[in-house]
């Protein structure tokens, strides 16, 4: 079933991983007043858009409202509302607010295996959404802490950029 979660003024946008480097799970989480909506996402995703924001906030004015740090800790979800995965990312220069969409991620029925590849895809109607109205300063908060959350995982090889896990990894490069 799906859900249309909806957020024009928010207390917190924020991200997070749990779990240890190469295991990690990684989170989107909105607040707003009692309201809680936590999404999964995959690293690439956090990272992807930290980077756009990044870019749309270099055209702009200085933010003047960063939240404190303290308020972007991830409160670790019980529940997630869907895995995320279409992404879309807007500005509003007339409210002087970014707007950020997020679909879930909606995959083929395995039942339906000789169909057309499209054939086994569920409507995407029937897709959940978070939609998210972003201050310049809540942006540059969530970028930053993006960056923090991505670099904090396992080093990458020097060979050939893949992680390395605490073992050492199988290099292509050194093949």
């Amino acid at each position: 079933m799906s859900e249309l979660y909806e957020f024009n003024d928010i207390d917190t946008f924020t991200t997070g991983a749990v779990g240890r480097p190469g295991q990690r799970t990684f989170y989107v989480q909105v607040r707003s007043d009692q309201t809680r909506v936590t999404v999964k996402c995959e690293k690439q995703q956090v990272n992807a858009l930290a980077e756009y924001l990044g870019r749309l906030l270099q055209d702009l004015p200085d933010p003047d409202d960063l939240p404190m740090r303290e308020s972007l800790e991830l409160v670790v979800p019980s529940v997630t509302s869907f895995v995320v995965g279409p992404m879309g990312l807007a500005y509003d220069a007339e409210l002087d607010r970014f707007v950020i969409m997020l679909e879930e991620l909606l995959v083929a029925d395995d039942e339906d295996e000789d169909d057309e590849p499209l054939e086994g895809l569920e409507d995407v109607s029937d897709a959940s959404r978070l939609r998210v109205h972003l201050t310049r300063g809540q942006a540059a908060a969530f970028c930053s802490l993006a960056e923090e959350i991505v670099s904090a995982g396992r080093p990458s090889c020097l060979f050939c950029g893949n992680p390395m896990d605490p073992d050492g990894h199988p290099c292509p490069r050194m093949n």
